[in-house]
């Protein structure tokens, strides 16, 4: 079987390049080894969030009187997992399968494999395999597995990753979580308001990649709601014994839970791709220029976490936009647009990259923290404020607290980082995108007036405190 384009992988990146394939005049099949709609649908984004989503609403309404006083239980677990069923489509894509034949797109279900030039191979669930041929490019878009260290007795303990993490079906009493990013703060965040008892061995802190104010808030917060938070713990080895996981730390202390959830990291899903048939070693990332395309294959590009520049849906699906727009281009002979910002480069990789993490307090950050934009050799000014000075955050909650940091490049006079932490500030965050992605000047932001009383009014309270000439 021949098209103009083979993707495999047909999570929301994979879908959003046979799309803009398929819309730009060419054909497209793609292929999926699991569920159509990938790790985003049924073990990520959706029903992580649908799991945080109701302990969220009721700590808010908790800090206004008059409707606190309407609260008079606690959250329902039971029915805080039905929702999140609700979200994963209990786990059956029937429904995406259906929006990609209606899309014009072809689906193959199996494990696809490079195994020559533009010919992909599907072997499917019966062994049976399907050659497939493209006429002008092989997109892989086969996302990410979490990363499992060679602990003694891990694999043995039968441990949480974030899959199971975000598709369990009871709520354990105690939950340890090994790890301190993303994931570890969210589900920490999510099992705590559950009714979990969640330890978190965090070796390298929470949030080491945010402003450090981030964590530090994050830490506080998840403390006060009863989560042990260890600061620096490393874990030497696992074991299950019984019902029961304990984990061994370098200085001889055990932790005992019930489940144990590892979020240090992920790994690429290359590792049976066949890559080795184009000169790449498997189970690496794939290195791509600024049109995705994989360095010294002119027909095979990589979109997505596979590539390793941004692992997030959001901006993977940024990037299979101007990957389905490029093959486009490139198979009609039309001009290439990879400069940045150009039509076909996926410049906000690097410069703009919109990241919120649903803990409580919330942290919202697009751009360059002010050590990355030191690190960068940009001059830099840092701009803080207090979030919950402001009157629209008063009005929002009792007690509101939170931060807001602005990262200017001097030279330029434009922002190059935004971060808030606070309860809600995700809705903050798109303007922020906006005014890093345009490089607003500075003097031009004074123009942009925020409504009061609303929590955006942070931004004039930014640039009072940035000064103006």
């Amino acid at each position: 079987m021949s098209y103009d384009v083979i993707v495999i992988g047909a999570g929301p990146v994979g879908e959003n390049v046979a799309d803009r394939v398929v819309r730009g005049g060419l054909t497209a099949a793609i292929v999926e080894r699991e569920l159509v709609g990938g790790e985003c649908s049924y073990w990520a984004c959706m029903p992580t969030k649908a799991l945080l989503r109701s302990a969220a609403a009721l700590r808010a309404v908790r800090n206004l009187p008059g409707a606190s006083q309407a609260v008079t239980g606690d959250l329902d677990p039971a029915a805080v997992l039905r929702r999140r069923d609700d979200f994963a489509s209990h786990w059956k894509d029937d429904g995406q399968a259906a929006w990609l034949a209606s899309a014009g797109i072809t689906l193959h279900r199996g494990h696809g494999r490079i195994t020559a030039d533009r010919v992909v191979e599907v072997t499917g669930a019966d062994e049976t395999v399907t050659t497939l041929t493209a006429r002008h490019a092989v997109v892989v878009a086969t996302g990410t597995a979490a990363l499992l260290p060679d602990l003694p007795g891990l694999r043995e303990a039968a441990p949480w990753t974030s899959r199971e993490a975000a598709a369990a079906a009871t709520v354990p009493a105690r939950l340890a979580i090994i790890g301190g990013g993303v994931v570890a703060g969210e589900m920490a965040t999510a099992f705590s308001g559950l009714g979990s008892a969640v330890t978190v061995l965090a070796r390298d802190g929470i949030l080491p990649a945010a402003e450090p104010f981030a964590g530090e808030r994050v830490t506080a917060a998840l403390r006060e709601a009863g989560v042990s938070v260890r600061l620096g713990a490393e874990v030497t080895a696992v074991r299950r014994d019984g019902g029961a996981v304990r984990l061994t730390l370098t200085d001889g202390e055990v932790v005992e839970a019930d489940e144990v959830l590892v979020a240090i990291g992920r790994v690429p899903n290359t590792a049976d791709l066949g890559l080795e048939t184009v000169g790449r070693t498997p189970g690496d990332w794939l290195e791509v220029d600024e049109t995705l395309r994989v360095r010294g294959v002119d027909w095979l590009y990589a979109a997505g976490d596979v590539n390793r520049r941004v692992l997030l849906t959001h901006q993977g699906k940024y990037q299979a936009r101007a990957v389905g727009d490029v093959i486009v281009a490139r198979a009609g002979g039309a001009e290439v647009e990879d400069g940045p910002w150009g039509k076909h480069a996926a410049t906000a990789d690097e410069r703009a990259v919109p990241q919120v993490v649903f803990t409580e307090p919330e942290v919202a950050s697009v751009g360059l923290t002010a050590a990355a934009a030191e690190r960068a050799g940009l001059t830099v000014r840092v701009v803080d404020y207090d979030l919950g000075a402001v009157a629209g955050a008063k009005l929002h909650a009792d007690g509101y607290q939170g931060h807001a940091r602005m990262v200017v490049d001097e030279q330029r006079r434009v922002i190059v980082g935004v971060t808030f932490v606070g309860p809600d500030v995700a809705e903050l965050l798109h303007a922020a995108t906006v005014a890093i992605v345009g490089e607003v000047p500075i003097d031009r932001l004074w123009h942009a007036v925020p409504a009061y009383p609303t929590v955006s009014e942070v931004w004039l309270r930014l640039l009072e405190a940035y000064g103006r000439p």
